[in-house]
């Protein structure tokens, strides 16, 4: 099976790119990003902090997630039988993700998961950690990264077409602070894997983007495949 580990700091468009790249190759499409949103969205839920390990190990015991697919093969996640794949895509839950990321009983907890479905299918899978941790074998590696204002630019614009009424401003801080949170976890920091290509989208639209990793699977993949 091959596969694609995208990582890359919040913002940079890693969930659209992938899933449109997954699309163009006929792989799988795994946002690894929608379980971690899943357990936060769960301790905040039962009144909990994400940011504590007491408030959230104990809860893992008794969450149960599933990524399913539709026809047209797009993720949808599950929460303890619940389709939770739009309640999750809140600012809130997205620092609550942040928080869950960085307790090492967390990412142990989604580590098999995501490597079985790895071994079972060809796959787009994006996240934090995916090329240095989840699939260090990957078959090919990107670091997808871009200015933290164009990231955040991206972000408010995205956020204001969903009615949400955070300001730019309040936007690139919190882009900022996951930034931070993110690369200094003990549990598997963001961080780029040596073998990963570093692609920056800082000046390119969405559709260069994708056209950029694209080309870039299929000389790094299908040449080697022979294909």
């Amino acid at each position: 099976m091959l596969s694609i580990a995208l990582d890359g700091p919040v913002g940079a468009g890693k969930t659209t790119i992938a899933r449109e790249l997954a699309k163009r190759l006929g792989f799988l499409y795994v946002d690894t990003g929608a379980l971690y949103r899943s357990i936060g969205k769960y301790v905040l839920d039962q009144g909990g902090d994400p940011s504590r390990p007491a408030d959230t190990v104990p809860a893992l015991g008794k969450i149960t997630l599933q990524l399913r697919y539709n026809d047209a093969r797009q993720q949808r996640v599950y929460l303890n039988g619940e389709d939770v794949s739009d309640q999750i895509r809140t600012p809130a839950v997205s620092m609550a993700a942040s928080q869950v990321g960085s307790i090492s009983e967390v990412r142990e907890f989604l580590l098999s998961l995501q490597r079985d479905i790895a071994r079972q299918n060809n796959v787009v899978m994006d996240g934090r950690d995916i090329g240095t941790t989840i699939l260090p074998d990957a078959s090919l590696k990107i670091f997808l990264t871009a200015s933290a204002e164009a990231r955040a630019a991206r972000r408010h614009r995205e956020l204001s077409e969903k009615g949400d009424p955070s300001t730019f401003e309040q936007v690139l801080e919190d882009l900022k602070k996951r930034d931070y949170d993110d690369s200094h976890r003990a549990a598997s920091p963001l961080a780029q894997a040596p073998d990963a290509v570093l692609v920056d989208t800082t000046s390119l639209s969405l559709e260069e983007s994708i056209d950029e990793l694209e080309t870039l699977a299929r000389n790094r993949l299908f040449q080697r495949d022979g294909r």
